[in-house]
């Protein structure tokens, strides 16, 4: 961490002439995460110094790829809720041939670093007469600190499943109440199990009934590798509003959202939110003992797409506490 009193306010190095555009060639331009899609103008971000607090220097890069000439470029750029940048729009004079690229600076006062994990997403878009003739193109760039956890294990933090004979650590849906581990075997669910469910091969946990094994999302980055066409969760939900955006990032710095639910762990239609079911277990545990005898509690499975070229590396789940997993997996 930079000493705060080394920072001067963005105001004062704005002041000093610290901003400038500079024309750059195609082959200068400095790559970003995230490029513009769906136009062939390319606006690309350099890597932002995260290290707060502090003022840090962010070069946007764009590149005129259209056929056109491209005139009366403007450039944005943004980051996070309540981080000051300056300017916050630069004009560049002139013109841009085809294959040409011009360069702006911005500064962006960058706060102190969170503890944990924290994901910070970055933005530029570019306006523009001629060139391409969309208009306009943006490009981002995402950037995280920390270390994602090592796998869903690292964490659990709810004790979703107890024995009969002991039921009072059990508390998966904040009312002291739980799956019978007898009768998840009984449904084929057992601690370490293989389970089989829309195309990906998942592990029930391995862990004792009655410690954590489950857990309640909200925002936790886990880490994943594979390559394959959905990223698939095993788990239920409390209450019916157990629904989220998960957002997967791959090894060459993109990322991808998809978003999933699943009903609530009994009562709920078995296909609200578009889950599968996996699984049914009779009655459940509360804090008494096993009751509920004759009532379906359920496990599902549902998924996100992914992008079967590139390789995950970490996952952020859905903020919402409801929704409970007991694994995840990508399918081929």
């Amino acid at each position: 961490m930079r000493p705060a009193g080394l920072i001067r306010s963005l105001g004062a190095v704005v002041a000093a002439g610290a901003l400038a555009l500079l024309p750059a060639t195609a082959s200068a331009a400095t790559p970003s995460t995230i490029t513009a899609t769906a136009t062939a103008t390319a606006v690309s971000i350099s890597p932002v110094d995260l290290d707060g607090p502090a003022v840090s220097t962010v070069k946007v890069t764009v590149t005129n790829a259209g056929p056109e000439r491209m005139r009366s470029l403007k450039v944005s750029f943004g980051g996070p809720v309540g981080w000051a940048v300056q300017p916050s729009v630069l004009q560049v004079d002139g013109s841009l041939a085809k294959g040409a690229s011009a360069e702006a600076t911005f500064r962006i006062q960058v706060p102190e670093r969170r503890p944990g994990f924290t994901v910070r997403t970055f933005t530029a878009t570019a306006t523009y007469r001629g060139g391409d003739g969309a208009g306009s193109a943006t490009g981002t760039r995402t950037q995280h600190s920390g270390t994602p956890l090592a796998n869903l294990a690292a964490a659990y933090n709810n004790v979703g499943v107890t024995d009969e004979s002991d039921t009072k650590p059990g508390n998966y849906d904040g009312g002291g109440n739980s799956f019978s581990a007898q009768k998840l075997a009984a449904a084929g669910l057992r601690p370490g199990g293989t389970v089989n469910a829309l195309g990906a091969e998942l592990r029930w946990p391995d862990v004792p009934s009655g410690t954590p094994d489950n857990v309640s999302a909200a925002g936790q980055a886990i880490a994943l590798s594979g390559r394959g066409s959905r990223l698939v969760f095993l788990g239920s939900g409390v209450t019916s509003g157990a629904s989220g955006t998960a957002t997967v990032y791959y090894a060459d710095g993109t990322s991808g959202s998809g978003s999933f639910g699943f009903p609530n762990w009994s009562f709920d239609p078995a296909n609200a939110h578009g889950a599968t079911l996996v699984a049914s277990s009779d009655g459940r545990n509360r804090p008494d003992g096993y009751g509920n005898a004759g009532i379906a509690y359920r496990v599902f499975a549902h998924s996100i797409p992914l992008d079967p070229a590139k390789q995950v590396a970490f996952v952020v789940l859905p903020g919402n506490g409801n929704i409970h997993l007991f694994d995840l997996a990508v399918a081929t």
